[in-house]
């Protein structure tokens, strides 16, 4: 079977619902789910780092993955989440996410030991090509050394290509450094091999040197204005449009993010349990709440149609 068509656009790392006894909550997930695509996103990169996800198991990503597509959620817009420190836990996200016909993974190296070698690397990433087996697998790596202290280097990008040039399908750039983005697409756009920033910030930039669009946490609650930039960046006030949506960013990230994210679509949704968050992460203190939604209140900013 050939490979699904691949995701372009703006992609959000959906946060995850957690009721109060810190179980995932399928409903609220597919909910969110849906608003985004309905609201801007052209894909869902379930299970990513705003996803909570390496507080999850296998077993839960796995249930979740499967209520997405049940309940209406097309496995041709999801792009999970299936990098782990355990070579055979990516290998079962990951034939799971092929199975289900989902457009791609995005998989983080193994991060917990640091200082390892591309040699490391590669062989993590082929055994799980290899052992998946699937023509359809398209592999997005995922470069975040702020927070994995593992780089993807352009070497290591290289080898995989020369080796596996139809599954693996590109990159997302969260090294927030926009030297390293631009390296990755000087050296691979032109090869088919699709980059993503890890942030709106950089959209603008990514579009105008070959990148595909932007993976990006505030895509969970900003997704309109982010899409807006992505469809209107050949335009003459695209640079505007851009400082528009860097600003709402800088409100959020002003605060820790992922429970930020979570405060925001309660406040909106008219729904207090979002802002569950599971341990070692806590909710925002109420100061720190207060002060994100004022700001953006004071900003103009809106999430149309989220509270039904």
């Amino acid at each position: 079977m050939a490979a699904a068509k691949r995701i372009t656009g703006v992609l959000s790392p959906v946060v995850t619902p957690f009721r109060k006894d810190l179980s995932p909550d399928a409903g609220r997930f597919v909910a969110h789910c849906k608003w985004l695509l309905a609201n801007g996103c052209s894909g869902l990169a379930v299970f990513g780092t705003n996803s909570e996800a390496n507080s999850m198991s296998v077993e839960e990503k796995l249930e979740l993955l499967d209520a997405l597509v049940k309940g209406g959620v097309p496995a041709s817009a999801l792009m999970p989440g299936t990098g782990a420190c355990a070579l055979s836990d990516s290998v079962r996200l990951t034939a799971g996410a092929v199975k289900m016909g989902c457009a791609g993974v995005l998989m983080l190296p193994p991060f917990y030991y640091k200082g390892v070698s591309d040699e490391g690397l590669y062989r993590n990433f082929a055994e799980v090509i290899e052992r998946v087996g699937d023509a359809r697998l398209q592999l997005y790596l995922y470069h975040i050394p702020p927070v994995s202290h593992v780089p993807i280097t352009l070497g290591l990008i290289e080898r995989l290509l020369e080796k596996y040039p139809q599954a693996i399908a590109g990159v997302k750039d969260s090294s927030g450094d926009w030297n390293n983005t631009k390296a990755m697409l000087d050296r691979f756009a032109a090869r088919g091999f699709d980059v993503f920033a890890g942030s709106e910030t950089f959209l603008l930039d990514n579009m105008r040197n070959g990148g595909k669009g932007c993976i990006t946490a505030t895509g969970n609650v900003n997704p309109g204005p982010i899409d807006h930039v992505y469809r209107n960046w050949m335009a003459a006030n695209a640079d505007q449009l851009q400082a528009g949506i860097t600003a709402t960013r800088h409100i959020v990230q002003k605060v820790p993010m992922i429970p930020a994210l979570k405060a925001i679509i309660a406040h909106w949704g008219k729904d207090p349990e979002w802002r569950t968050v599971r341990p070692p992460l806590v909710e925002l203190a109420a100061a720190q709440e207060r002060q994100v939604i004022a700001e953006l209140e004071a900003a103009g900013f809106d999430m149309p149609g989220l509270a039904g």
